[in-house]
């Protein structure tokens, strides 16, 4: 899988993209990341890629010239995402949706934003991070190419993707390892049991638990339908009243 970044600010992804696992995802030639600095493009001698805004008001907007003159002279297919408060909200199912895409093209916004013809006529997609605003859209881009990346075969150990959080609207459920008894605390006595079919119902029963009581937008998505799930939630709700 290949990103092709758009920043005003390259140097701002070492470190996110030179460590760990994206590291070593690129050492292995499952991933290739690009970092255009888009005053590189700009033939004057300051390198202007910011103007006033038409009609007033306060801060810059990023120019168009530069922005369709950077990409177009990279891009060689696949959606071409501008980061920006206004997009749709990034979740799991749009990180698996990119994840299936051989190259992603990412426009990295500053100042008061890019000019609105840049979003009608060159990127195809706007997304956001959350409901709140950033000084620019470097570091939702690290966190896209997080995300997605992980999500590449072989970047991660197989199956370490399939039972956490956000997968099927449940959240993770919760995870212990040694020592057993930590500082008098005891981890659950079923996760010794070395029943696997019991481990499985807990796993189940306290994601469930988990997403119902710390999301509840994401349990009433979910299909709880079967004769299992049924008597979880009704143990759970047993345990509420007691």
């Amino acid at each position: 899988m290949h990103f092709d970044i758009f920043t005003l600010f390259p140097a701002m992804f070492q470190g996110p993209f030179t460590e760990s696992i994206l590291k070593r995802a690129q050492e292995r030639d499952l991933l290739s990341i690009a970092l255009h600095n888009i005053r590189d493009v700009t033939t004057d001698k300051h390198h202007v890629v910011d103007d006033y805004p038409y009609g007033g008001g306060a801060g810059m907007v990023m120019k168009p010239e530069p922005l369709f003159n950077a990409i177009e002279a990279v891009h060689q297919g696949g959606p071409i995402i501008y980061l920006t408060p206004q997009g749709r909200l990034f979740n799991q199912q749009i990180a698996h949706e990119l994840a299936l895409e051989p190259r992603v093209t990412l426009l990295c916004g500053h100042y008061e934003g890019i000019d609105e013809r840049v979003c009608e006529h060159l990127v195809t997609d706007e997304i956001s991070i959350g409901d709140y605003v950033l000084t620019g859209g470097e570091l939702a881009a690290m966190i896209l190419v997080d995300a997605v990346s992980r999500l590449t075969p072989g970047v991660l150990a197989e199956g370490s993707t399939t039972e956490e959080s956000h997968s099927n609207n449940l959240l993770e459920y919760p995870q212990y390892t040694r020592p057993p008894v930590f500082r008098g605390w005891s981890i659950p006595d079923v996760l010794l049991s070395g029943h696997h079919a019991n481990i499985e119902r807990w796993r189940r029963k306290e994601a469930i638990r988990r997403t119902r009581e710390r999301r509840p937008d994401l349990f009433a998505k979910l299909d709880l339908s079967s004769k299992q799930d049924k008597k979880i939630l009704k143990e759970l709700d047993d345990e509420t009243r007691t």
